[in-house]
């Protein structure tokens, strides 16, 4: 059957006598892995060398190199293994040349056929779902990442000339770059586009919305007859993709440039369409990467909106992916980066002053992780000039700065590669390695005897069977080096403990940032833990069963750890 080319040639009732897949388990339970399409697998067979030792990824030209959805649809039992539940696919609808990454479509209506078909993102969605693992049922969610703020570069201002922003001018549209793009063809009008020219400052209203993100060329999304027609083919068009494939979210990109109404249409009617279809919780989280807390703090939360006039317009978003905590504020030690703070580079305050900040825009702090994706690297440099996390890291680091992730508030997210220990820096590209080489026949970098992998899989098997590190509130703890004196960390050498509480249960969990070996005595719940009492070891703790509780002078209960160079441990 030919692909549609326009919204009149799809259909949106669902598939006769289908059943939508749905499932209870609530967002921030999940265990997201992230990958590039091109660069996680082909579809040929392929075999790591298995080793306890890291890998270095493999370098590409910046363009398609050949990954494929069929190559993940073959390797679900090495995501699943890593204990990931949920896989978020960069975007696989059509692009124009070069574009391995998937940020320059040209057409919402197909699968790029450097990817394969939408055939091959059926029977992905169909694994995923489908997917048992040690005998018993494992369902894996589906999640695309979407551009909706912008199309592809499919046309041109006049003489192909760059054009920039300039007092939100609007410049004259020149040519079509295909006759035959974009896809749908109902976008093929030059008033749907701002036409501003590109950004320059990316902060700055309304350039931040009205201004082509580079080549990218941004819709005309405002609120306005316009705007409303642009965004509802694009809701259209991306319901087609759920009707058809059975996804279970969208990864909104670049939304801090998208106008607030705009985003609101666009999930409150995708929303109703899963319901419509059977599915329930489907997941929309945003792209909002700025450092900024006044524009963070207005899509994050259970009531968050923008006044508009009169208005309130409410971004209808489940969650953002946290630049916040990620990015932090440049030449602010008490906001650093959440990297600096896991490599003991810069203090825990942050952690500290972000948990407070974020305690009045949920029920209680447990509520809090609903409304947070955390990650410590990811696919664009912007942000992270070091390079992914793992440069210049221990083993140790990797892997306590995922267990941080796992045992925190929030949904987690980890970057593919990070579990083999990739360390990418440079550009965008640099960071987006391959796991398979087509230069050596059958060799791929999926070793699930690497060290790294195996000991983020333990900590995730702990997070899957524990209801507080899911669903817990979080206490930061004060630490003392002598069972006396207690008090917040601080610095660059010391043993970063937090707990999550759920209904008279304590999940106590420790990590040395430190490259030295570290015994420091931890304060826990005295409600909970009676002196003499002791909490067992649910990973780490160096062959120690357990850890005893005792008293300190003014009544405060503790335990002892010794932790090695960047230990991890949990205790309940």
């Amino acid at each position: 059957m030919p692909h549609p080319t326009s919204l009149s040639q799809i259909d949106l009732t669902p598939i006769p006598n289908k059943r939508y897949f749905t499932v209870d388990r609530e967002w921030r339970e999940e265990f997201i892995y992230f990958l590039m399409v091109d660069r996680f697998h082909d579809e040929q067979n392929r075999s790591p060398v298995l080793q306890a030792n890291r890998s270095a990824g493999l370098e590409t030209p910046e363009d398609f190199y050949g990954g494929k959805i069929k190559g993940i649809t073959n390797h679900l039992d090495y995501i699943a293994g890593l204990g990931c539940t949920a896989i978020w696919l960069s975007p696989v609808f059509e692009n124009n040349s070069g574009a391995y990454h998937g940020y320059n479509i040209n057409n919402y209506l197909s699968i790029d056929p450097h990817f394969g078909t939408k055939q091959d993102l059926i029977d992905l969605v169909d694994a995923a779902h489908s997917y048992r693992r040690n005998g018993q049922p494992f369902p894996i969610r589906i999640i695309l990442d979407v551009v909706i703020n912008h199309s592809g570069d499919n046309w041109a201002y006049p003489g192909d000339n760059p054009y920039y922003y300039f007092n939100d001018a609007q410049f004259p549209f020149g040519f079509w770059r295909r006759n035959d793009r974009p896809i749908p063809t109902d976008l093929r009008d030059p008033n749907w586009y701002h036409r501003r020219g590109q950004i320059r400052n990316y902060e700055a209203y309304p350039e931040l919305e009205h201004g082509d993100i580079a080549t990218l060329k941004d819709y005309e999304n405002d609120d306005d007859p316009v705007g409303s027609d642009v965004i509802n083919v694009l809701i259209q068009a991306h319901c087609y993709w759920m009707r058809e494939a059975d996804v279970d979210g969208f990864r909104v990109d670049a939304v801090k440039h998208l106008n607030p109404v705009a985003c609101s249409r666009f999930c409150s009617n995708i929303r109703e369409y899963a319901y419509s279809l059977g599915k329930r919780g489907f997941f929309l989280f945003g792209e909002v990467a700025t450092p900024d807390d006044d524009i963070y703090d207005r899509y994050i939360g259970q009531n968050t909106s923008v006044s508009d006039g009169n208005n309130t317009v409410f971004f209808g978003l489940d969650s953002v992916l946290d630049f916040r905590l990620a990015e932090g504020v440049y030449g602010d030690d008490n906001n650093a980066p959440l990297r600096d703070v896991l490599k003991g580079f810069k203090g825990p305050q942050t952690l500290f002053n972000r948990l407070e900040a974020q305690r009045r825009r949920a029920l209680n702090r447990g509520e809090i992780g609903r409304y947070l994706v955390r990650f410590v690297d990811n696919h664009d440099s912007f942000w992270q000039p070091t390079g992914r996390f793992a440069n210049n890291a221990t083993d140790d680091q990797v892997i306590g700065a995922v267990g941080f992730l796992l045992c925190a508030l929030g949904t987690v997210c980890i970057y593919y590669g990070t579990e083999q220990g990739f360390s990418g820096q440079g550009g965008d590209n640099q960071m987006r390695e391959a796991m398979f080489d087509k230069a050596v026949e059958g060799r791929n970098l999926l070793n699930t005897d690497c060290r790294i992998y195996q000991e983020i899989a333990k900590i995730a098997a702990v997070m899957r069977t524990s209801e507080p590190l899911r669903f817990g509130r979080m206490y930061f703890r004060q630490i003392s080096g002598d069972g006396s004196q207690f008090g917040v960390p601080f610095g660059s050498t010391y043993t970063l403990a937090f707990s999550r509480l759920l209904y008279g249960e304590e999940v106590l969990v420790a990590y040395n940032v430190a490259g030295q070996p570290r015994n420091d005595f931890v304060i826990v719940d005295s409600t909970l833990h009676a002196d003499g009492s002791s909490i067992r070891y649910l990973y780490g703790g160096g062959g120690a069963a357990s850890a005893g509780v005792s008293t300190a002078p003014d009544g405060s209960r503790y335990v002892r750890l010794s932790l090695p160079a960047y230990g991890f441990v949990i205790l309940s």
